[in-house]
C-alpha cells in the first residue's frame, strides 16, 4: 500500500511540473567573466535584471576577484563606468588578507553573481542580484571560521574608466557623475557605521571602522548600486530595502521564470535544458524599463552592441511571442512600447530610442504583431489587452494596403517614407538580400514610396496578419469583423499562390511589378508560405524538398537565407546573403511541421543544435551563423534568436 502511494505522489508531483526547474541546476549557462580596458567594449557577456539601465559581469584576473566587473551603464550607446567599482579588502592587525590565494569560485545563477573565496579560516561570499530597474545590491558575507576573535578592517575601493566622469561622497553614500549632469551613479553602503571616504581624482577608498568578529559569527556588509538616467528619477528618500528579503524575492521570481516556461516546455534533455535558461537570460539581461522617451519596457535587440540600444518593432513581436511563455508583462510591454508611437496613418516607426528625436521613420516592419498579442492572449487570457490593442492592430494592417500597395491589386511591397532605397530594404528587415539587388522606387503618396516589386514573405506576413487579427476579432464578440477577415485572407491565399509560385520549380519567389516576372532567387521567403499555411500539400512537398536540398539549404547549419549555390552566396560578409537566422530557421521548421514533415523538421533542427556554435555550451546566443562552418556571426546575445530558440524548444525541436 506504501508502495503505491508512493508511486501515486510521484506521478502527481511530476504531473504539477517539473521539479529541475530551480536555478541552482543551471550555473553558469554564459560564461559572463571579463576584464574591461575599454570604456566603449560591450561586444562581451554580462548580467542584468529586471529592466535595469546598468550591467555588472564577473572577473576574469585574479587581481580583480572580490569586486564584481563594471558597471556598464547604458543609455543611446553602452560605457563601462569601471572595471571594479567596488573591490573588496581586508586586513586583520595591518596585515592585508591575501584574497588573490584563496581558493576562490566564482558563479552566475539565473539571477545572480556570485563570488566564494576561503583563506586563513576565514570564509567570503559575495552576491549581487537587482532588486529594481535602477538598483542593484550586493552583500558581503564575511565568516570567521577560526576558533580566535577576528579584527578585520574591511575597505572597497574603485576607480573610474569614463573620462570625465567624477566622484563625490556624503554620509556612506558614494556618487559618480556625468558630463551631461543627468545621468548619475550611486553607492550607498547600506551600513549603520559610518564610512570614511578618501577620493583621490578618479579613484576612493571607502573603510569600515574595525569590526570584532567572534568564533563561528558573521557579519553582513550591503551596498545598494543605483543608476538613474535622468535627475527626475531619483527618488525622494531611500526605500529600506533588507538583503535577505530581497533575495528570497528573487529566487521565487527567477525559479518562477523557468518553471513557467518548463510547465509548458518539456525539455528532457539536460543540454537543450541549459540552452532554454540560457535563452531566458539572454532576454532578461536585454530587457530595460520605460526611461526617457521609452514610455514601457522593452527588449534591446542585444546590448552587447552598440548599434541596438534601443527597441525595433519586429524584434519586439518576436520577442513577446517568446516572452509569453515565462514573463507575461514584459510580453505585453514589448508590444505597447511600439504602438505608443504608432502614427495617426497607422504607420509604426522601426525603432524608437530614449532621445524620440532617433527613432527611425524611415520604414517600418513586417507585420507580425498580431502574432504576438495573439500569443500573449493565449497564454494570459487578458481580453483587456486584446481590446486596448487590437484598434491599433487593425489600424496598422490597413496602412499596409494604404501605403505599399502601388497598383492597388491587394498584393504589397516594402517601401520607405522618403523614397529611398536603403530603407525599403530595412523594411523588410532582410536589408541587403540578393532579390533587392535590382529593385528601383515607385512614388505612391508624398509619404509613402514602394520598391517595384511585391514580396512573397511580406503577403504571407499580412495573410497571417488577417488570421490573427480574426482570432482576436472573436474574442472581443466582434462576428462580422471576423468574417471579413477571414475572407479576405482567402482571396489573399489564392493571390499568393497564382502570382508568387512558380510550378516549374516548386518554389515561391518575389515578383516585379513591370512585366510580370518573377525573382527566381531563392531565399527564405520562399517559405514563409508553408509557415503561414498558404500553400497546398503538394506546394509544400516540393518546396521542402528544395529546402532539404544539401546543395541548397540544407547545409551544416541548416537554412540559410539564400540557397548555397547561389553566385552571391556570402555567409561572411553578406548579413542576409547566406548566414543562419533563427527566426527564418524557425518559420521554415514550423513551415515543414504544419504540413506533416515531422521527421523533416527534426533532422534539420538536430543539425543546428548540434552545428551551430555555442548553442549548447556556453557560448552566447549569435545574431546569426555561417551556414557551412558553424561559426557564430555578427551580434552576440541576440534577442531574437534567444526568443525562437524558446520557441523551437517548447514546440519539441
Amino acid at each position: 500500500m506504501r508502495i503505491r502511494l508512493l508511486i501515486v505522489a510521484l506521478t502527481a508531483l511530476i504531473a504539477i511540473g517539473p521539479v529541475f526547474a530551480q536555478r541552482p541546476l543551471f550555473p553558469n549557462v554564459l560564461d559572463v567573466r571579463q576584464t574591461i580596458t575599454r570604456t566603449d567594449d560591450v561586444e562581451r557577456s554580462f548580467f542584468s535584471d529586471l529592466g535595469a539601465w546598468h550591467a555588472y559581469a564577473l572577473p576574469r584576473r585574479i587581481e580583480d576577484r572580490g569586486s564584481f566587473i563594471g558597471p556598464l551603464v547604458m543609455d543611446l550607446s553602452g560605457e563601462w563606468l569601471a572595471n571594479t567599482i567596488a573591490k573588496l579588502a581586508i586586513s586583520e592587525n595591518g596585515k592585508a588578507v591575501d584574497l588573490a590565494q584563496a581558493k576562490f569560485a566564482a558563479t552566475y545563477f539565473p539571477g545572480i553573481l556570485e563570488q566564494k573565496f576561503s583563506l586563513a579560516e576565514i570564509d567570503v561570499s559575495l552576491q549581487l542580484i537587482f532588486v529594481s530597474n535602477r538598483e542593484a545590491m550586493i552583500r558581503t558575507k564575511i565568516t570567521n571560521r577560526s576558533g580566535r576573535a577576528r579584527s578585520l578592517e574591511i575597505s572597497y575601493t574603485g576607480e573610474l574608466l569614463l573620462p570625465n566622469a567624477s566622484l563625490q561622497n556624503d554620509t556612506n553614500r558614494l556618487a559618480a557623475t556625468f558630463p551631461d549632469r543627468e545621468k548619475s551613479f550611486v553607492i550607498d553602503f547600506d551600513q549603520p557605521q559610518t564610512v570614511a571616504f578618501a577620493i583621490s581624482g578618479s579613484s576612493y577608498k571607502a573603510l569600515y571602522p574595525t569590526i570584532k568578529l567572534r568564533p563561528g559569527r558573521s557579519v553582513s556588509l550591503v551596498q545598494t548600486q543605483k543608476y538613474y538616467l535622468q535627475n527626475r528619477e531619483l527618488p525622494a528618500e531611500n526605500i529600506k530595502r533588507h538583503f535577505a528579503t530581497e533575495l528570497k524575492r528573487n529566487e521565487r521570481r527567477w525559479n518562477g521564470y523557468l518553471n513557467s516556461y518548463f510547465s509548458t516546455a518539456r525539455v528532457p534533455d539536460d543540454a537543450k535544458r541549459r540552452l532554454a535558461v540560457k535563452a531566458i537570460v539572454t532576454l532578461n539581461t536585454n530587457w530595460r524599463s520605460a526611461a526617457k522617451d521609452l514610455k514601457h519596457d522593452g527588449t534591446f535587440p542585444s546590448a552587447s552592441y552598440q548599434g541596438f540600444y534601443g527597441f525595433w518593432s519586429w524584434d519586439s513581436w518576436k520577442h513577446a511571442v517568446a516572452l509569453a511563455d515565462f514573463n507575461t508583462e514584459l510580453a505585453r510591454s514589448n508590444v505597447l512600447s511600439m504602438f505608443d508611437y504608432q502614427d495617426e496613418a497607422g504607420m509604426v516607426a522601426d525603432c524608437i530610442y530614449t532621445d524620440k528625436k532617433e527613432n527611425n521613420w524611415r520604414n517600418t516592419k513586417p507585420p507580425l504583431a498580431a502574432w504576438a498579442v495573439w500569443e500573449i492572449f493565449r497564454k494570459t487570457g487578458d481580453k483587456k489587452f486584446v481590446a486596448d490593442i487590437f484598434p491599433k492592430l487593425i489600424k496598422y494592417h490597413e496602412w499596409w494596403y494604404a501605403n505599399r500597395d502601388h497598383d492597388k491589386n491587394g498584393l504589397c511591397e516594402y517601401g520607405s517614407t522618403d523614397g529611398t532605397k536603403l530603407a525599403a530594404k530595412w523594411e523588410s528587415g532582410m536589408d541587403n538580400a540578393v532579390r533587392f539587388d535590382g529593385v528601383s522606387m515607385l512614388k505612391n503618396n508624398d509619404r509613402a514610396w514602394s520598391i517595384d516589386q511585391e514580396s512573397v514573405d511580406l503577403n504571407a506576413y499580412l495573410y497571417a496578419d488577417k488570421l490573427y487579427l480574426a482570432d482576436l476579432a472573436k474574442v472581443l464578440k466582434m462576428e462580422d469583423t471576423a468574417r471579413n477577415l477571414r475572407s479576405h485572407a482567402a482571396t489573399l491565399k489564392q493571390k499568393i499562390n497564382a502570382k508568387f509560385y512558380r510550378q516549374q520549380h516548386g518554389f515561391y519567389y518575389d515578383h516585379q511589378l513591370a512585366g510580370d516576372k518573377l525573382i527566381t532567387v531563392e531565399g527564405t521567403e520562399g517559405w514563409i508560405p508553408l509557415w503561414a499555411g498558404i500553400a497546398s500539400p503538394e506546394q509544400a512537398r516540393r518546396a521542402a524538398k528544395i529546402m532539404l536540398d544539401a546543395n541548397k539549404f540544407n547545409t551544416k547549419v541548416p537554412l540559410p537565407t539564400l540557397a548555397a549555390d547561389d553566385a552571391k552566396f556570402d555567409p561572411m560578409k553578406g548579413y542576409w546573403r547566406g548566414p543562419v537566422w533563427l527566426d527564418q530557421f524557425y518559420f521554415g521548421i514550423e513551415g515543414l511541421r504544419r504540413y506533416g514533415l515531422e521527421k523533416e523538421a527534426e533532422m534539420l533542427t538536430t543539425h543546428l543544435w548540434s552545428n551551430a556554435d555555442g548553442l549548447l555550451s556556453d557560448g552566447e546566443i549569435r545574431e546569426n551563423y555561417h551556414p557551412i562552418t558553424g561559426k557564430g556571426l555578427n551580434a552576440a546575445n541576440f534577442s531574437w534568436s534567444a526568443a525562437h530558440v524558446l520557441m523551437m524548444l517548447r514546440n519539441g525541436n
